[in-house]
């Protein structure tokens, strides 16, 4: 007989988790820990970066760290269990540009495209965003964007975003 996980798919998926409220990093620890234990295996961690803010001036700094993680969840299914992790994890605002204790993007599920209201992958801004970029890059310079068929080194060349990209702490 079979193992059922076996017979699952799994898919590979890259997240960005980020906080600009409290102690940013181990928010960012517990996301990890969450992802871990509740949704997928985690396999690659990129180092721990500083940025300011994309949008919304008087906030703190965002802290952002890249993860791939392997999971047999489906996107739906993934989406709903990281708004219950940001929820556990204690984010209050679901506003956009609002500051944040914790937020967990989906960037990529594999080479899936999918258009929904709730769900858009690869994320519709990533490519813009060195915040984003910057550690995917170190986790997975090769992995090309599903839409676009550029590397994460392509994107970053070719990115309009002059933003600065601090590297805060290196992965251990």
């Amino acid at each position: 007989m079979h193992n059922l996980v076996n017979m699952m798919t799994r898919a590979n998926v890259f997240l960005l988790l980020g906080s600009n409220i409290g102690d940013k990093k181990e928010q960012i620890g517990k996301a990890i820990q969450y992802i871990q234990k509740k949704i997928g295996k985690v396999k690659a961690i990129s180092s721990l970066y500083e940025s300011e803010p994309w949008q919304g001036p008087g906030q703190d700094n965002y802290m952002n760290r890249a993860i791939q993680i392997e999971t047999t969840l489906t996107p739906d299914d993934l989406l709903k269990q990281i708004k219950v992790a940001e929820k556990i994890l204690g984010r209050k605002s679901n506003e956009k540009w609002a500051p944040r204790e914790i937020d967990i993007d989906i960037l990529f599920f594999g080479r899936k495209v999918i258009k929904q209201k709730e769900l858009q992958i690869p994320h519709p801004h990533m490519h813009e965003r060195n915040f984003a970029i910057i550690p995917m890059m170190e986790i997975a310079p090769d992995f090309k964007h599903p839409t676009l068929d550029l590397t994460m080194d392509d994107l970053y060349e070719q990115t309009m975003d002059a933003s600065e990209v601090i590297l805060h702490e290196e992965k251990v």
